[in-house]
């Protein structure tokens, strides 16, 4: 099942670019003597919630660079086992499944003065859905490195499908073309203030094969309550029921701004989001962490996360249809309709290298919790789920 799609074709610029304008020294300043800095990290990350729904994904990644040179190369690579047992799965499809999902990105980038670019490229499969995704970025500093500007583009092509079905007998396709842009500046020695902007185009069908939709008559549909249980549901539908078909076209547009503050001891980061579709979903979500240094071998620091959306404009709780007049677009996906969830954690880290080299070796820890609210959903209207991992990371 597609249980972690997200926009793999976007163009992430994150904290990176932040982080790295205010915590790296001028490159010319490294001394490093063209010396490599090579750094590989392993992660073990684990999620479960109140709905039955359990993930478990160990990952690796890689970086190589050369900070005189310009140059760096990454690598990651993550394996999903996900278990399932939600009433709103197993009442469309099996009792239970159990899946395992296979990813792996790469990139290099290039940037020897002031100007420089990347390319990256990434693949996930499992066995009903396969995806690849390839693109690029131009970044430039200005203004003595006190403005930086970035653009990218990047194209991704999934086939979704049904396990144990060739995608030559059954599959359809789904295309993304996404745009990027960010200005980053640095207020001060301590401050940057970033603004990204995101244009995504999607072509094709995300239906989902295994969604079966109930069908109410106009008389009942009205009557049935957010939350109403299978065996309500099973009660009041009608005789048919019909797979979910979504829109084949979807834009979707975002702009966030993000505030990273660097103090002797502390590091605070903030960040806002606002988006917009052509499906009339739109969304706010305000991110915020504040990070304590104690000592010069631990950081520690609290995480608390708000994210707010409308539902699609074709979204209904109870769908009307009797034969074969049906509504021409449905949804069961809970992710389309009006929800609220709040996330609060914290995280660790552990410097536990040398003298001189505290960070060769550093263990990490993050652990957030988050509830969830469905407003107009059948089957389930609160998840409150749980996330770790727990992450080793060696530089030399």
């Amino acid at each position: 099942m597609q249980l972690r799609r997200g926009l793999v074709a976007r163009v992430s610029i994150a904290a990176h670019v932040a982080l790295a304008l205010l915590f790296a020294r001028p490159r010319e300043a490294r001394g490093d003597g063209g010396k490599l800095v090579e750094r590989a990290s392993t992660e073990m990350a684990a999620y479960s919630d109140t709905n039955h729904v359990a993930v478990l994904t160990p990952s690796i990644t890689g970086h190589v660079e050369n900070p005189t040179a310009g140059w760096s190369v990454d690598g990651s690579y993550l394996v999903d086992v996900v278990s399932a047992a939600s009433v709103d799965i197993v009442s469309t499809a099996s009792r239970r499944w159990t899946e395992v999902r296979q990813a792996g990105d790469a990139r290099v980038s290039y940037k020897p003065g002031d100007l420089g670019g990347s390319v990256q490229g990434s693949v996930s499969n499992e066995p009903d859905y396969l995806s690849y995704a390839a693109g690029g970025t131009v970044s430039g500093d200005f203004d003595d490195r006190n403005v930086s500007l970035l653009a990218g583009y990047s194209y991704a092509h999934d086939t979704i499908g049904r396990t144990g079905t060739a995608f030559s007998v059954y599959s359809h396709t789904l295309q993304r073309h996404a745009f990027t842009a960010s200005v980053t500046t640095l207020l001060d020695r301590r401050t940057v203030l970033a603004f990204i902007g995101d244009f995504v185009l999607e072509r094709g069908d995300p239906s989902k094969p295994y969604r079966y939709i109930p069908l109410f008559s106009a008389s009942i549909a009205p009557t049935v309550p957010a939350g109403a249980t299978l065996d309500v549901v099973t009660r009041l539908r009608g005789p048919g029921s019909v797979l979910e078909q979504l829109p084949l076209s979807r834009d979707r547009f975002g702009i966030t701004a993000r505030l990273a503050h660097r103090t002797t001891w502390t590091t605070t980061r903030l960040e806002a989001h606002l988006y917009d579709d052509s499906w009339s979903v739109k969304a706010f979500s305000g991110d915020a962490r504040e990070l304590f240094d104690l000592g010069t071998r631990w950081t520690v620091g609290p995480h608390l996360r708000y994210y707010v959306q409308s539902a699609a404009s074709f979204w209904q709780r109870a769908y009307v249809g009797t034969g074969n007049d049906v509504p021409a677009l449905r949804t069961g996906d809970r992710e389309l309709g009006p929800l609220m969830n709040l996330t609060a954690g914290g995280s660790a880290r552990w410097a536990l290298g040398p003298r001189g080299r505290l960070d060769a070796w550093v263990l990490g820890l993050q652990l957030d919790g988050t509830y969830t609210r469905f407003f107009d959903d059948l089957y389930i209207t609160r998840n409150a789920s749980l996330l770790g991992a727990l992450t080793l990371e060696a530089t030399w």
